[in-house]
């Protein structure tokens, strides 16, 4: 039996795969093109689509633990619903879900509602599963290169309140490890949930002071205005999706989306160490640009 990774090429998938070397277990990377995927050695890359029940069955077959990402997408629930079907038809014995933090609290925001639904489904039919909630990703501030070193501005409009970014490493390796655990294990086990974040709750303001320091040049946050966001990821998204994300910092600037200290604790046990901070992504980051 083997452990079946979905969204192996992406982001999160990618570190999954990466963290689960090493934890000797067998695993398989589902994708719309196995026969081009750049895989880590060892793992063996399976056709399927989420949104392709037939290929999902195909995809699931010899599988005993799965790890569920579903991208976000218009029929997003839709898919994390059929899929979670298909596997407890299929008998896997254990689940690791991406959801997100704060998914039950943004109930306007489409796939935090979608997600938390999905959550719902799980605590329902008593899936044997792990939820795992990152907050926003921090390195989702890569794409701040071009304001940070051009303009000297942080464009992110996340407000004054604070969220705990999650570094994308600290999520793969909290996902393969409650993979690897699952897997291991003689017999499905019970249900678990982690709050993914970083150590830090920080506002606009104060990830602008930090990449000042970073990068050793004045920068200044670009404040607040959503509607111009909204324009601008238009040109690179679909319609609904830039206003899904402009629902999303809105919360983030009405509400914030700290992490409590026991969300912290919690996954420093999970990783056997704290989490990653921001101003160390900030520093390797400046770094990395300065090399040209």
């Amino acid at each position: 039996m083997a452990i079946l990774v979905t969204g192996s090429t992406g982001t999160i998938g990618s570190q999954v795969l990466a963290h689960l070397q090493g934890r000797n277990v067998d695993v398989r990377a589902m994708t719309r093109s196995p026969e081009t995927a750049r895989l880590p050695a060892g793992v063996i890359p399976v056709r399927g689509d989420p949104g392709d029940v037939e290929s999902l069955r195909a995809a699931l077959q010899g599988i005993s633990t799965l790890f569920l990402l579903v991208p976000n997408v218009a029929d997003e629930l839709t898919q994390a619903m059929l899929a979670l079907t298909v596997a407890r038809e299929s008998g896997v014995k254990g689940i690791v879900y991406l959801s997100v933090f704060k998914g039950a609290a943004y109930a306007d925001v489409p796939h935090f509602a979608g997600k938390y639904t999905v959550e719902r489904m799980i605590d329902a039919l008593d899936l044997p599963a792990t939820i795992l909630r990152p907050a926003y990703f921090i390195q989702n501030d890569f794409r701040q290169k071009d304001p940070l070193l051009t303009f000297g501005a942080y464009g992110a409009p996340i407000g004054a309140k604070g969220i705990s970014m999650v570094d994308i490493r600290d999520i793969g390796e909290a996902a393969a490890i409650e993979l690897a655990r699952r897997e291991h294990a003689a017999a499905p086990l019970g249900r678990e949930a982690y709050e993914l974040v970083g150590p830090d709750s920080l506002t606009g303001e104060e990830i602008a002071a930090i990449w000042r320091k970073a990068l050793g040049r004045p920068i200044r946050y670009g404040g607040d205005d959503l509607g111009m966001m909204e324009q601008r990821l238009r040109t690179m998204l679909p319609a609904w999706h830039a206003l899904d994300l402009r629902l999303m910092f809105a919360r983030y600037q009405a509400d914030g989306a700290a992490a409590t200290p026991d969300d912290v604790a919690r996954l420093t046990r999970l990783l056997g160490g704290a989490p990653r901070a921001y101003a160390s992504f900030a520093r390797d980051a400046a770094a990395q640009w300065a090399k040209g």
